[in-house]
């Protein structure tokens, strides 16, 4: 005799089973090898290639030593990373609100070069 319920149970964690085996499978678009010995830092070619400059988490403004075009965050902080120096806003060379929040745990492929970046615990 079927227990009451217990059809949907199973359902369910088939269902919730198969969801997380595919989000496990699932690949980026472009795969990328991180560095485990890194916890965040910038990279002067996409996908986190070239010379690379790790990530002052001191407080205030840091202007980077060459403009990046990636970046990598290992950390439990957020970067807010800025197209012009000394953290001003806006496109390169021009006046605005665009930044680029690097949140925690991410990578990513900046529109424009960075020129400084700013660190929130």
């Amino acid at each position: 005799m079927p227990v009451p319920g217990r059809k949907s149970f199973t359902a369910a964690v088939a269902t919730g089973a198969a969801l997380l085996l595919g989000a496990a499978l699932a690949q980026p678009a472009a795969a990328v090898d991180l560095p485990r010995s890194a916890v965040a830092y910038f990279a002067v070619d996409a996908d986190l290639t070239g010379a690379r400059f790790t990530v002052d988490a001191g407080a205030g403004c840091h202007n980077l030593p060459a403009a990046a075009k990636s970046a990598v965050n290992f950390t439990t902080a957020n970067v807010t990373v800025y197209f012009n120096a000394d953290c001003r806003t806006g496109a390169p060379g021009r006046t605005g609100d665009l930044a680029f929040g690097l949140g925690s745990l991410h990578w990513a492929n900046f529109p424009y070069q960075a020129l400084s970046y700013r660190v929130a615990g």
